[in-house]
Formats: C-alpha cells, structure tokens, sequence
C-alpha cells in the first residue's frame, strides 16, 4: 500500500554561494517532486542562508530528498519538518477594484472579518494584504472571489521557524567548530 502525501517543509541552511539553489531545487527535479514554495533569506546566523521549501511527498522520498541536499559541499544542515513542528506564516496580497468595493459593503466587513489590513487605496484599487496560515491566506481569497471583485492574487513563499529555542542549524555548527579545534 502506497503512503499518503502530505506537505513537508524543508529548512535548509547554506553559506552564500552562488548556484547552490539550483544544485537543491535539482534534487527535487530528478525525484519528480514538485516545489510547492520556496523562500530565500539570510538566517539569524551571519554568513547562512536559510531555504525554506514546501513540498507534497511522503515520508520515505522527503527523507531520500533531505540527505541529498545535506551531501551538497556548500550546504551546512538540512532538515524537513510537518506544520506541527513548525511557527508558519505566509503574506498574501489582494488587488481589489475600488468601485465594487465601495458598492458593497460586505467586502469591507469579509476583509476585518478575516483580520486583513487595507494599505492602499486609490480610484482604481483596493490592496489588502493578509499575514497568517496558508488556509487562511486562501480562505480570503475564496471569500473575496465571490463577490467578483479581484483583480489580482499572490501569496508568499512560506516563512518558517522551529518551536525550538535557536536554528537547529546553530547546535550544529558549534559541534563542528568544538571538534575543529580539538581535531
């Protein structure tokens, strides 16, 4: 019987070199996995990268996935994680039409109801940005979608953190140096 898929999340910590990125997103290419999300940004770490990549997989192929990524040189740690282990969020942004929104005043409510900022308007456009979950993120979409007012969509890639109280990728890197210098 074959495992069910579920979304992984996958942290991934790397110095600054140029390519490794495709050298990662090519492991996940020769499995035949798709990239749900993928996020680049510097980590609490000075001189680390961190990638956090989304992906629907099992838990044997995530694992395969994980251990090759870490054999890459220039990556320092890699580690895949489920959303339960994980501090989540996501942005999304809603370009809205200014004269349906200002027709109807359920939109307004349907944006407060889902804790969504307004941050612009102006007489073409209405931008609303939500911070949250994914669903939650999606969940406005659908609500503002029915009343026909969306002119334009997109979410972030996922931002990610461990429940933990520091980068995992730290107690590494201090072993490393600890047997370094005894080595």
């Amino acid at each position: 019987m074959e495992e069910k898929k579920k979304l992984y999340t996958l942290l991934v910590y790397s110095e600054n070199i140029a390519g490794i990125l495709n050298q990662i997103t090519a492991v996940f290419t020769r499995r035949q996995v798709n990239i749900e999300s993928l996020n680049v940004s510097a980590s609490s770490i000075e001189g680390v990268h961190k990638y956090t990549i989304t992906a629907w997989s099992d838990a044997d192929q995530i694992e395969k996935i994980t251990r090759q990524i870490e054999k890459k040189i220039d990556v320092i740690k890699a580690n895949y994680f489920t959303d339960d282990q994980l501090f989540i969020r996501e942005t999304g942004l809603y370009k809205l039409a200014t004269d349906i929104v200002m027709q109807n005043t359920n939109i307004s409510r349907t944006i407060r109801h889902h804790d969504a900022k307004i941050t612009e308007v102006n007489p073409t456009y209405v931008i609303v940005m939500k911070s949250g979950k994914t669903e939650d993120i999606i969940s406005l979409f659908r609500a503002l979608d029915e009343f026909g007012c969306v002119l334009q969509y997109t979410r972030s890639g996922r931002i990610a953190v461990t429940r933990g109280m520091q980068e995992q990728v730290s107690e590494f890197l201090e072993q490393r140096n600890e047997s370094r210098a005894n080595g």
